[in-house]
């Protein structure tokens, strides 16, 4: 089994928006077994909280589940229990790689899925209000690592 945690801030937008995403990417190919997919924040602000209204709204209106996400901080766990840890931007990157067990981890920025993007990070729509271009540059972008998972296994 294949494990992908995607990290942002407080795990209410980027990073629930993307494991909805990968899963539901994952149950359309039959995959379900064979790749699990989480998130976490960087930040504890939102622990047990369901993804922002924003990114609700705009998964529902893609017909793609996410019921039982909740937002959960990192821990030291996650850096081995994770084949993939894929961070939303780079104040994200830094403070994962702050935290002990990270110098073990395979962290990946989530725009180097997407080297022909001109945005070099995820923008976080908590602040933008953007929702739109984060779903389609998370539906691009996993649509890449899904492939990439695909063919290395």
């Amino acid at each position: 089994m294949i494990h992908v945690l995607f990290v942002c801030l407080g795990n209410i937008c980027r990073s629930p928006m993307a494991e909805a995403v990968l899963r539901h990417k994952i149950a359309a190919r039959q995959l379900d077994g064979e790749i699990a997919v989480d998130s976490a924040g960087t930040e504890d602000w939102h622990i047990g909280k369901p993804p922002h209204e924003g990114t609700s709204t705009i998964l529902t209106s893609k017909g793609i589940k996410y019921e039982g996400i909740t937002a959960r901080q990192v821990g030291e766990k996650d850096f081995t229990a994770f084949d993939y840890i894929i961070c939303m931007d780079d104040s994200n990157e830094l403070n994962l790689r702050k935290l002990r067990g990270a110098e073990h981890a395979k962290i990946i920025k989530f725009m180097d899925l997407l080297p022909d993007e001109q945005v070099r990070e995820v923008p976080d729509p908590y602040y933008t209000g953007n929702f739109d271009e984060v779903y389609r540059l998370i539906d691009l972008g996993t649509e890449v690592l899904l492939k990439q998972i695909i063919e290395e296994k």
